[in-house]
């Protein structure tokens, strides 16, 4: 096996980085494979990656269809953390239930409500009374959901004007 000149190590690092983790597995199993024996420990060596991600980067692609097509996903579909809603169906409704009597609105404008939980307080309520364990995230979330929006306290002016004289 030959090594490559310092100059085309460095380009070929540079590549390297610029790919996804897909793309990067597989020109690592290519260079190795043009290389030959001892090519593995050498890419491996270059382009600093594993040297079992080479070996399966190579059998990877040994298995490829001849006519394998352009696929932009680097992972599987269906991985990651599902929805609350498909771990609790029943969680707007527990939600809503929790909120029944800490519901607050205002009369001249019926999308606008609000309630007196904190979030912490609904959390360990739909853990009591419906054993559910969620978030506080999960209970943003679900605030949004049902329209439900945070009361903030206003300034008055009265106090603004005794400041901004004291300024002054």
């Amino acid at each position: 096996m030959r090594a490559y000149p310092p100059e085309t190590e460095q380009m070929m690092c540079k590549y390297y980085n610029t790919l996804n983790e897909k793309d990067r597995r597989r020109y690592a199993g290519i260079e190795a494979m043009k290389l030959g024996h001892g090519g593995i420990l050498y890419i491996s060596k270059v382009l600093g990656c594993d040297r079992g991600i080479v070996s399966n980067a190579i059998k990877e692609l040994e298995q490829l269809p001849e006519d394998a097509g352009y696929d932009p996903r680097v992972r599987a579909e269906g991985g990651g953390r599902k929805p609350i809603e498909h771990t609790y169906p029943q969680i707007s409704q527990a939600f809503l239930d929790v909120l029944k009597h800490h519901t607050a609105g205002d009369p001249q404008d019926e999308k606008l409500i609000w309630t007196n939980l904190t979030l912490e307080q609904i959390v360990i309520k739909l853990e009591q009374d419906h054993n559910i364990k969620v978030s506080h995230t999960v209970i943003k979330k679900l605030l949004k959901k049902h329209n439900f929006k945070r009361r903030k306290a206003q300034k008055k002016d009265s106090q603004i004007g005794r400041r901004a004289r004291r300024a002054i």
